[in-house]
């Protein structure tokens, strides 16, 4: 496999390093994450939202905090409700008797990384007021366009649609996501350690891991990594089918294939690699493509889930040597 990258060796060790340092951190809050850690970071660097999808109590909401903290950027919690509006997350011009003119009050959208807690508890119209900001980084006010800050993220939660009192999420909207991580619960083992962590007090003081300008040039030298053209290929031919199994009804989109070769550099360069092999698209494959399959109702009937239908699609596609 040829490199063609213009990374140096101190590059490749510092990303690495800087990941590692990272996920040090947050670990001493977090247990028995490490999938989930990584793909948030892959989708810091790679300037992407993630969606997490888990039942209530398994610390989702901890772990976008516990890396905020980590990451040293300015962090805002929306919890979303029905009754929440598209003006309580971007905010609305606000009339001041007192200097009898109208001013901007900015919602808490104008943050680094924003937390959008239980986002299929908000009603669509609502869900649908962060699609400018997730797309383009730029939200409208009354024919007002403001810029948002950088970096800029999402990490959005989610209960599982089964649950009462949820909105799916539109296609639109969940396209938007990078990824979408399930997350289980803990083996026993990392169990107990919760237990015991989180009954005696013993929770580790989380301390800031990287700076602005870290994350900033990790964000260039995503861009720089290698993929050859047999990596492209192999993209290519996973979305292609993606298309033509008769179990699905949609299959992946062009923007889809962009999220899924931007992640498989992230991966390789926190791997400490200046290319892409295979393995890193397989691997982030999983949780890019799961949310992006729409199955056919029969399939659905069968008990089949997209991530199964993603695992069979890996299956199908002849892998480049």
């Amino acid at each position: 496999m040829v490199k063609e990258s213009n990374i140096g060796s101190d590059e490749l060790d510092r990303a690495k390093e800087i990941y590692k340092r990272v996920v040090d951190e947050i670990k001493k809050v977090i247990v028995d994450m490490d999938d989930v850690i990584e793909m948030l970071f892959i989708g810091l660097i790679t300037r992407s939202h993630i969606l997490l999808e888990g039942v209530p109590g398994i610390a989702k909401t901890t772990l976008a905090k516990t890396m905020a903290k980590t990451l040293n950027l300015d962090f805002v919690r929306i919890q979303f409700t029905p009754d929440l509006l598209p003006a309580d997350i971007i905010g609305s011009y606000v009339y001041s008797q007192e200097k009898d003119e109208f001013y901007l009050r900015k919602g808490p959208i104008f943050a680094n990384l924003i937390l959008a807690d239980e986002i299929n508890r908000g009603n669509p119209k609502t869900q649908s007021a962060l699609l400018e900001a997730m797309q383009e980084r730029q939200v409208t006010i009354e024919g007002n366009t403001l810029s948002l800050p950088d970096p800029f993220m999402v990490i959005a939660t989610q209960n599982p649609i089964e649950m009462e009192g949820t909105y799916p999420l539109p296609a639109a909207q969940i396209d938007r996501f990078m990824a979408k991580v399930i997350v289980e619960y803990p083996d026993k083992e990392s169990t107990i350690e919760i237990l015991e962590r989180y009954t005696t007090g013993y929770i580790g003081e989380v301390e800031v891991a990287l700076s602005y300008n870290d994350i900033i040039e990790l964000q260039n030298l995503v861009l720089k990594i290698h993929a050859s053209q047999d990596m492209i290929d192999y993209v290519s031919n996973i979305i292609e089918v993606s298309r033509r199994l008769p179990q699905i009804k949609l299959g992946v989109s062009p923007r889809g294939g962009i999220a899924l070769l931007l992640a498989s550099k992230a991966k390789a360069l926190i791997e400490g690699r200046d290319y892409v092999i295979p393995d890193d698209i397989k691997k982030t494959a999983l949780h890019v493509l799961n949310h992006r399959i729409y199955l056919t109702p029969d399939a659905v009937f069968e008990g089949i889930t997209p991530l199964d239908m993603v695992k069979k699609i890996l299956d199908s596609v002849e892998v480049p040597t």
